[in-house]
């Protein structure tokens, strides 16, 4: 019985509110049993001093008195004895409506709560009312919708990291399988084009560690003063052999004057690097791309110009989202990212207490990548 009360919410609250009215009752009958005797004695003693005839009806003496204070006491605990049943009753009724009241949202909740342990991430529970067992059942119901979204994000990172694995595993199984049926000769291009795949499955690899790490918040950032223009150069000088190979030009728009910024050196020179880097992917032989900064209030401005195929409104929203590319054929003949290097920029770039976006009018006229970085003041 003990165990029952204490595994079981609903019963502890009847049990309390019994427990209130058992106490109630009880100090109810003590506290008339200590007043009675002198309220009685009291108006007993102004009646017959008002002169209302008691002594001339027997009541004068002691003896009779007596005889009637028992007669009233009997009564009045009689009285006491079925009112105090009568509480006892109505009470048990409204704590047992009151109990469930409470516990319903709660057992509906604690199901809730075993469904979605059990893998059913869309379940909801009704808010009624603006309580705080409704802000519970509210705050519980934003849970939910977190751990969807977070469900469906895994789900389409397994289906998305499969698809990516497979393009050069494929690749890579045809071209052994071709030599070892004679279709391919052993030439230096066939194993080249080996060679190309598995170092694209090692880039993706790299990089879906690099996003583990950067979404689980799994480094710490470095932050002092640092030269944007030192920066910029730095990535230029990386990237130029890539850009040569396209005959695409790399220009800096820097002011003379431009501030440092509070950044992690490396993490930012990362962040640049993979905007460049995409540019050269989707800029066509002979284009430009081009760093410029500039101050605005309190933050360093840095865009990344391309003249590449540019991105369609409808499609810039997404461009951050890991994975996601505006047109997979064309993204592919272009170089074959992993379609992970705009979150992580995304990503440091937020950790950094900063902001990153996209402008483009697609149809070929390029796109621009801007962020921002806090002055070093």
């Amino acid at each position: 019985m003990i165990d029952y009360f204490r595994r079981h919410l609903g019963a502890k609250l009847l049990l309390s509110y019994l427990a209130i009215v058992v106490v109630g009752v009880a100090v109810l009958i003590i506290a008339s049993q200590f007043i009675l005797p002198t309220s009685f004695n009291r108006h007993m003693s102004g009646m017959m001093g008002n002169g209302m005839g008691m002594g001339n009806q027997g009541f004068g003496n002691s003896d009779s008195m007596s005889q009637l204070y028992v007669d009233f006491r009997a009564s009045f605990n009689e009285a006491l004895t079925y009112a105090a049943l009568a509480a006892m009753i109505v009470a048990i009724a409204l704590s047992l409506f009151f109990s469930r009241s409470v516990i319903a949202p709660v057992r509906a909740m604690s199901q809730a709560t075993q469904r979605i342990a059990d893998g059913r991430y869309d379940e909801r529970v009704r808010v009624n009312g603006s309580d705080e067992l409704a802000q519970l059942a509210l705050y519980f119901n934003q849970m939910a919708e977190k751990l969807n979204q977070i469900e469906s994000m895994r789900r389409r990172l397994i289906g998305d990291v499969s698809h990516e694995l497979r393009t050069p595993l494929t690749a890579i199984k045809g071209s052994m399988e071709g030599l070892m049926d004679g279709v391919l000769p052993a030439t230096h291009e066939t194993y080249q084009q080996i060679h190309a795949e598995a170092d694209r499955l090692n880039r993706l690899v790299d990089d879906l560690q690099e996003l583990s790490r950067v979404e689980a918040h799994a480094y710490q950032l470095d932050i002092y003063p640092v030269d944007v223009s030192s920066l910029a150069r730095t990535v230029t000088k990386r990237l130029a052999p890539q850009a040569d190979a396209k005959h695409i030009t790399l220009n800096l728009e820097l002011p003379p004057d431009l501030p440092y910024v509070l950044a992690d050196e490396d993490r930012a020179t990362q962040v640049l690097t993979n905007l460049v880097g995409n540019g050269l992917q989707y800029t066509p032989e002979g284009g430009r791309i081009t760093i410029a900064a500039k101050q605005v209030g309190n933050e360093v401005q840095i865009a990344v110009r391309d003249t590449g195929i540019g991105i369609p409104t409808e499609h810039q929203p997404h461009i951050f989202d890991r994975f996601y590319r505006v047109d997979k054929s064309r993204s592919r003949q272009s170089g074959g990212g992993s379609g992970i290097g705009l979150t992580i920029a995304h990503a440091l770039i937020e950790a950094h207490g900063g902001h990153i976006w996209v402008e483009s009018i697609g149809n070929e006229k390029g796109s621009v990548f801007t962020f921002t970085l806090p002055i070093a003041i």
